[in-house]
């Protein structure tokens, strides 16, 4: 991975961690000083968008290190799966919590349950990138157990040698 790629997208990453700790932030301000006026259930979105964005941080961390190992050269290694299984659990934290959205909108689609629908789809297209991301785990086990093998084959002809 060249370095521009690698400082693009850490750069990336930043905004995008600064931007959910704004989004937090504002949140909880929201909570604690702007009163519901009915129309919508606006506390428990705010605590869903809350927890949403520390689902989005969760993978940002994550990606970021697993950047570092790219650049490092140890992502083929043991260590790399904890931080893809963290990713994983992110993304199935946030379609669980976008299916929890629906719910709560739900009620106030009742005229036009089409919106209901595509945000259930939605979130089944979430949980859809949740399986790539499991399907890309899966490639770097291979890809682990391979350079393992490699190593022990390389040190069984330096033995040779």
């Amino acid at each position: 991975m060249g370095r521009l790629t690698v400082g693009a997208l850490r750069a990336v990453l930043v905004v995008v961690l600064a931007g959910t700790v704004f989004v937090q932030a504002s949140m909880v301000w929201a909570l604690a000083t702007d009163p519901e006026d009915g129309s919508l259930p606006l506390t428990p979105l705010r605590v869903i968008t809350i927890l949403g964005m520390v689902s989005v941080q969760v993978a940002v961390v994550c990606v970021g290190r697993l950047v570092t190992m790219v650049r490092r050269g140890t992502v083929f290694s043991h260590s790399a799966f904890r931080y893809v299984d963290a990713v994983i659990g992110a993304i199935v934290a946030a379609a669980l919590l976008w299916f929890a959205v629906t719910a709560v909108n739900a009620p106030g689609q009742r005229d036009d349950p089409g919106v209901t629908v595509i945000m259930g789809g939605v979130g089944v297209a979430i949980l859809g990138i949740a399986l790539i991301v499991l399907v890309l785990r899966m490639l770097l086990a291979q890809a682990v157990a391979r350079d393992v093998e490699a190593m022990k084959m390389q040190a069984e002809l330096d033995e040779v040698i």
